[in-house]
């Protein structure tokens, strides 16, 4: 993920610290080294999530915000 993506929304899919994988949207804030500061869709809260458990990414359509953050 390069800094192109600040300010977008993208549709992620996440592996977290316990090797959950979950899909969520979100608003990206800022990316420094291997951290992406976003904000959850579906909570308007803040996020931060590791570079290497970003398992895939694509722009985030307008519509539904359900995903889990």
């Amino acid at each position: 993920m390069t800094e192109k993506y600040i300010g977008q929304r993208l549709e992620i899919v996440y592996m977290d610290r316990t090797g959950k994988i979950t899909q969520r949207k979100i608003e990206v804030r800022s990316i420094r080294g291997q951290l992406v500061r976003a904000t959850c869709l579906m909570t308007g809260g803040p996020r931060t999530f590791r570079m290497e458990n970003i398992l895939a990414w694509k722009p985030a359509g307008k519509g539904d915000h359900r995903s889990a953050c």
